[in-house]
């Protein structure tokens, strides 16, 4: 079927369902069926129609203006995807029940802003739920998808649906097998059939009950068969998602044909059998993983279809910022570009917004995205030295000595490394108290990234990162330790380089952390444990966490969460043990659990200090390396007695009067991550306006994000309040604090109440929440629009004049007010 030619009644029918999924779900109800939206490509369809409901997709629609959703998420929001969700979520004409996934990490912060939103007052038209579904193939993950399919049950019979038998999720299995069925020999018949009509098909599968949809594919089969190969260049489609045709059809009005896709909105959902039981649904194998998770089994199914399809030509489109897919092109080009396959098409890679065509169109006309030019090799002149910066100021010993330790630790545990011993790298959110109690020297990736930013290698990583195809705007914070395994300058590499590790692990807090640690794994040869990632699926829950959570984390964390995150720590245990031969010791590890309560302890005490004390003894250049090296040591007496050491110095300076400088005059927040790099632009408003930053995420969080009290006698086993379930509670709300609606707003507010605060400054990360509840709460925000890496790159002179506008002028009214209302 040449590409626009005339559409028959059969694509048309199909074409109106994909971009009306409204128009379907408003004929279902008014033949009295029971309607219910869905948001995640993993949603069970089947289940839910044994359960007496016909799902209709929910979908962003793209061109169109979002002021609900901008009030809710504010105009900084990362990623322009959220925002036409939640316009659709927050229609008062949407009556329907929604069923979220987590197929993507955005679809949870979106269905924790509507929580949000209704915990803050405003009305709620239709019932909301997650279902958390795991993809990751553990028996642990399995448990706990059972666990989530059951209450998915009670919700919906309390929605109006019925009590299915595992015969109705047979019949119903039986359905989509058919409609899957018939994907399949579509799919077969790509020369014939045009890929934006074939990603129609695929999307109505999730729209359209199959009793409707099988004779319009059993017709739109039969017309492609009478067609000739369609003309064309023939084109592979990689990347994010594609939740609507603009882009497909962009690419097919230029000449090109979509012969295949490695999407999760692809062809691959028809490739596998229909669960037939709530046991199989459960099943991890069953379910559709998100395609930055299995950057090498797409890579497998990309060079198939190159071989099959004879595909000239490889797009790679990451759509509206997504993080994840730029993880998956290297993948794509170890298996595509290697000597084994001479002739294959290289991946052109582009970026696109998420409703607008124009920019891919023209890069298609330039030839932009021609074979092999899409992601160059870094100039020669990438490693230069970058410019030397200004050093900051630290009023601090246990700044200074805590810097000296690190250094001399680093060493030993390099040199233990080149002695044979076992070496891990850990992202800042895995339980790394594991390690330490099984005796494993180990780094945590985000002090290394640290490290790099600090001695000004950032520029020369993010040409590594390049020179092998990674992304280096795409979690880039995290993705330092990938440069490091590419790292082979001795001279440049940060403190002698890094040691290449035997394990890596982290927990999946993101899209793209799976493909990260993924990736790190393929280039250091080491062992990768990704631990799942949970969300709380609970329309209410607890906000004062930093209150709640120390003593009575058991009473409100789910148990079904714990459950799964202590089978994962007994997991890792065991792989570990086998690995090193090296043994657990429960008693070693009930002493490093509490050492870790006592150090943030300390830390709780350092906070509070400088919250109630005018002028504030420290600065965020102190309290951020001070707090956050020890914090790469919790669990160790040194880390300990170095947090004791920090809290004596702070109360000796409160209790001289010293403060961070001599003439305070205004108090600042930093929402986000610190600028290790360029610490010294902290002080610069010291120095001109008297302003200090006197509060950061690091102390904060260590203050309130880690104690877990346990009953020391459960040791690893299943009691209630067992040190292992409190290792579990302690990683489980990891960065949920920082940015997750319900949790991140009221904490920020009440820190920056607690501590004066005159004036937020943040960074892009920050959650939209925290900075609507910041400035409902009286208190002025400036957003500078860059990450902590990119701040280097920015226009200085343009933000310099920004901050110094909003320190002159909102930050020093309320600072007035402060204190005339003080005297």
């Amino acid at each position: 079927m040449p590409v626009g030619s005339a559409p028959s009644a059969i694509r048309t029918a199909i074409a109106a369902a994909y971009g009306d999924a409204d128009a379907v779900a408003d004929r279902l109800r008014g033949d009295g069926r029971r309607v219910l939206r869905t948001i995640g490509s993993d949603a069970p369809l089947p289940l839910l129609r044994a359960a007496g409901f016909a799902p209709v997709r929910l979908a962003p629609r793209p061109m169109v203006e979002t002021p609900r959703a901008d009030a809710l998420l504010g105009p900084a929001a990362a990623r322009r995807r959220a925002h036409l969700l939640a316009e659709r979520l927050l229609d008062p004409g949407l009556i329907d029940p929604v069923l979220f996934t987590r197929a993507d990490a955005e679809q949870a912060q979106v269905f924790s802003a509507l929580r949000e939103n209704a915990r803050l007052g405003a009305p709620t038209g239709m019932a909301v739920t997650l279902l958390d579904l795991l993809h990751i193939d553990r028996p642990s993950s399995r448990a706990y998808n059972a666990a989530r399919l059951a209450q998915l049950r009670d919700w919906l019979q309390t929605q109006g649906g019925t009590s299915f038998t595992e015969a109705d999720l047979a019949r119903e299995a039986e359905a989509a097998d058919a409609v899957n069925a018939l994907l399949r020999e579509l799919d077969r018949l790509r020369p014939r059939l045009s890929g934006t009509d074939m990603l129609r098909s695929i999307g109505c599968a999730a729209i359209l009950p199959p009793e409707e949809l099988i004779p319009l594919l059993r017709g739109l089969r039969d017309e492609a068969a009478a067609l000739p190969e369609a003309s064309g260049t023939a084109t592979l489609c990689a990347g994010s998602p594609h939740e609507t045709d603009l882009h497909y059809a962009a690419i097919e009005r230029e000449g090109l044909r979509i012969v295949g896709e490695v999407h999760d909105w692809g062809i691959t959902r028809a490739m596998h059998p229909t669960p037939r039981s709530l046991a199989e649904w459960a099943d991890p194998a069953y379910t559709i993983p998100a395609a930055a998770a299995r950057s090498e089994v797409l890579a497998q199914e990309a060079q198939a279809a190159v071989r099959e399809r004879k595909v000239e030509r490889i797009l790679h489109l990451t759509l509206d910022g997504d993080e994840a897919a730029p993880w998956t092109v290297a993948a794509l080009h170890r298996a595509l570009n290697g000597q084994e396959h001479d002739g294959a098409p290289a991946v052109a890679a582009l970026k696109c917004p998420l409703d607008d065509t124009a920019p891919l169109v023209k890069a298609l006309r330039k030839d932009e995205a021609a074979p092999g030019t899409a992601i160059p090799k870094p100039a020669a002149a990438a490693s230069a030295a970058p410019a030397p910066r200004t050093r900051s100021r630290k009023v601090l010993k246990a700044s200074a000595s805590s810097g000296d330790y690190q250094r001399d630790w680093f060493a030993s545990v390099r040199a233990q490394v080149a002695s044979g011993a076992p070496f891990a790298m850990v992202n800042a959110n895995a339980p790394q108290e594991i390690l330490r109690a099984l005796g494993i020297p180990f780094v945590v990736n985000q002090w290394w990234a640290s490290i790099v930013a600090a001695k000004q290698q950032s520029s020369r990583y993010r040409a590594l990162l390049r020179s092998r195809h990674y992304p280096t705007d795409a979690e880039a914070y995290s993705a330092q330790g990938v440069a490091a395994a590419l790292d082979r300058d001795a001279e440049q590499a940060p403190w002698g380089g890094l040691p290449r590790p035997n394990f890596v692990q982290a927990i999946a807090s993101s899209d793209a952390t799976p493909a990260i640690f993924e990736a790190w794994a393929s280039e250091s040869g080491a062992a990768a444990f990704v631990y799942e990632r949970t969300v709380d699926p609970r329309w209410a829950i607890e906000t004062r966490w930093w209150e709640a959570l120390p003593d009575r984390w058991h009473e409100v964390l789910e148990p079904e969460r714990l459950d799964l995150l202590v089978a994962e720590l007994r997991q890792v245990i065991a792989e570990v043990e086998s690995a090193t031969g090296q043994r657990f010791d429960e008693n070693r590890f009930v002493e490093v659990m509490n050492l870790v309560n006592e150090q943030e302890e300390y830390y709780r005490m350092t906070r509070d200090l400088i919250a109630r004390t005018v002028p504030a003894p420290i600065g965020v250049v102190d309290s951020m390396p001070a707090t956050m090296v020890p914090q790469w040591h919790r669990g160790t007496e040194w880390g300990r007695d170095a947090a004791r050491a920090l809290y004596e110095e702070v109360s000796e300076r409160a209790a001289a009067g010293l403060g961070a400088i001599a003439d305070e005059k205004v108090r600042l927040m930093w929402v986000g991550r610190g600028l290790w790099s360029n610490t010294a632009f902290y002080q610069k408003w010291e120095d001109s306006h008297g302003a200090v930053f006197v509060w950061s995420m690091y102390l904060a969080l260590a203050a309130d994000g880690y104690i877990r009290q346990f009953d020391a006698k459960g040791g690893t086993g299943d009691s209630p309040r067992s040190p292992l379930r409190a290792l579990a509670a302690r990683f489980l709300t990891m960065g949920d604090e920082l940015r997750m609606p319900s949790w991140a707003a009221p904490w920020h507010v009440h820190e920056a109440q607690t501590h004066g605060i005159d004036g937020a400054v943040a960074l892009d990360d920050a959650d939209p929440f925290v900075l609507r509840a910041l400035v409902a709460a009286g208190i002025p925000v400036l957003e500078l629009g860059v990450d902590n890496y990119a701040l280097d790159r920015a226009d200085a002179n343009d933000l310099e004049a920004r901050i110094a506008a909003f320190i002159e002028g909102p930050c020093a009214q309320m600072a007035q007010d402060r204190r005339r209302t003080a005297a």
